[in-house]
């Protein structure tokens, strides 16, 4: 389903990361992709941050219209990654996984060794290479690390998602091949750096997301995320690049095919 902007231009909007299923809470995952169709979105990235969320969002995805997944191990939860990569990697195999990860670096919250981490992410990087899919790439408090290992491996054909670093950020990791992906923190009122970020990654890189249930825009703050407030965060990005909401959803929307090439036949329609 798709809406009509404020002009005559056709609305589609891809939400590239959220976790349909992290918990209990909230609404179904059906009528969350029932809800997010309402407001124009043609596609979602159900993401993996484990075995068994990569595992589940896969048995989503081949049930749930819209719905497409991802396999990977996240920063946090990566501490097996030796015994427990040839899982990803067998699920990984399906082609309703667009994508490996989300892996990356996390140094806030430190729950792993950072050479564990570091190990856990060139597994990936490896992976993702070898079966022609893109790496979904978390970063937090760790552009300094995370940088110098993507490079080794360069070019890295992805996305940072969730992206919190400053213009320079942006240009060494589209340096690198990669896209740049927004979410809710691009609305909140003490953000100008990353909306300086968000002016200046170009057209052809740039994607929004909702890391739903996680991190809501400015109007949903303090409730739970989910894959329609999407539209929330393409408007802003819209606005701060001086574009109607329906032309930075199609640029945005035509990157995301471009990125993840099995996502194709949901957006065609666009």
């Amino acid at each position: 389903m798709v809406l009509s902007g404020t002009s005559d231009e056709t609305l589609t909007v891809v939400d590239t990361h959220c976790h349909l299923g992290y918990d209990d809470e909230g609404l179904p995952p059906g009528d969350l992709v029932t809800r997010a169709q309402a407001v124009g979105v043609v596609a979602l990235v159900d993401v993996g941050i484990d075995i068994a969320t990569s595992r589940a969002a896969l048995g989503r995805a081949h049930e749930l219209p819209f719905v497409f997944a991802s396999a990977g191990l996240h920063p946090n939860s990566c501490e097996n990654w030796n015994d427990e990569l040839d899982t990803i990697a067998d699920l990984a195999a399906d082609p309703s996984i667009v994508a490996i990860g989300e892996t990356g670096l996390d140094l806030y919250w430190k729950h792993v060794a950072l050479a564990t981490q570091v190990a856990s992410l060139e597994a990936h990087l490896e992976l993702a290479r070898r079966l022609d899919k893109p790496i979904i790439l978390h970063c937090r408090d760790a552009f300094d690390e995370l940088l110098p290992v993507l490079a080794s491996h360069a070019p890295v054909r992805g996305v940072l998602h969730c992206f919190s670093g400053t213009v320079a950020h942006a240009k060494a990791c589209l340096d690198l091949g990669l896209h740049v992906s927004f979410a809710g923190p691009l609305t909140y009122a003490r953000n100008e750096a990353l909306r300086e970020a968000a002016r200046f990654v170009p057209d052809d890189r740039v994607l929004v997301e909702t890391d739903a249930p996680f991190l809501p825009p400015q109007s949903r703050r303090g409730k739970r995320n989910e894959p329609a407030n999407v539209l929330e965060v393409q408007s802003r990005l819209a606005e701060l690049r001086g574009r109607s909401t329906a032309d930075m959803a199609r640029i945005c929307t035509r990157n995301a095919a471009q990125l993840f090439p099995g996502l194709a036949a949901s957006v065609a329609a666009e």
